[in-house]
């Protein structure tokens, strides 16, 4: 539960505040844990090509397979 404690916000700035909060929220639950990849995805081509944009310049070439 949320409470106010100062102050006499509107409903929309309540209702803006409590959509950050639940973002935040959701953020923290599909944050991935850190933990090892299993096996079967080591070689995922797939996983190779989320690291984003490639970028031109120095040692561009090392960018290219793996992951950033």
């Amino acid at each position: 539960m949320i409470k106010v404690v100062r102050g006499n916000p509107t409903p929309e700035e309540l209702a803006a505040a409590l959509a950050v909060v639940r973002a935040r929220a959701a953020a923290a639950v599909a944050a991935p844990t850190g933990a090892p990849l299993p096996p079967e995805q080591w070689s995922d081509p797939g996983r190779i090509a989320r690291g984003g944009a490639l970028r031109p310049g120095p040692r561009s070439w090392a960018r290219t397979y793996w992951p950033s």
